[in-house]
């Protein structure tokens, strides 16, 4: 089967076949494509899926293409392009040869859409998973209690404001004196 071209990133649509899809496509069930994509994992903690992260919002069909809208956890994620990528040739290995990816930006990507299965991978992982909900305590003097995700201790101290990557930060136990990443609440 010949594989669609795709055209470069713009504002809006990121990547799209560059053909109008044959009428005679088959159009798997939205609840088998959210499936599919739920085995996309970040490839910065991969154990985590993008579906389970919040990133891919909606899905939809329109005509014979499948439409996927996500939002990068920030807009400078490097790890974007690629979790594209690998979300594209998760679709097309399924069979579906005409997608378009579109960022939505707004509303902007929140900690608090990371699914409760999410949370606890991340804890499994090594990753002290977002405590709470996204809010402005810190900007009043109110930092949140964060758990060890090695022991559970919850006597642990921040050495860094940015771990392994910029939405983590490094923190330390100091009952098993282990460190650990923190996945911060945005």
């Amino acid at each position: 089967m010949r594989q669609p071209q795709l055209m470069n990133h713009t504002a809006n649509s990121l990547i799209a076949s560059d053909r109008r899809p044959a009428s005679t496509a088959a159009q798997p069930p939205l609840a088998h494509v959210w499936q599919l994509l739920d085995e996309v994992l970040d490839p910065e903690v991969p154990v985590v899926s993008v579906v389970e992260l919040g990133i891919v919002r909606d899905l939809q069909w329109h005509e014979q293409q499948l439409q996927v809208t996500l939002t990068p956890t920030y807009s400078g994620c490097p790890a974007t392009a690629f979790i594209e990528q690998e979300i594209l040739q998760a679709l097309h290995q399924a069979g579906i040869a005409y997608v378009q990816l579109h960022q939505q930006l707004a509303p902007a990507w929140t900690t608090d859409w990371i699914s409760e299965s999410g949370r606890n991978k991340l804890r499994d992982y090594g990753i002290a998973p977002p405590v709470g909900s996204a809010s402005k305590r810190s900007l009043l003097g109110e930092e949140p209690v964060i758990a060890c995700p090695q022991c559970g201790s919850e006597h642990t101290e921040r050495v860094s404001e940015f771990g392994s990557t910029a939405c983590k930060a490094l923190y330390r136990c100091t009952d098993c004196l282990e460190p650990f990443d923190y996945f911060k609440c945005i």
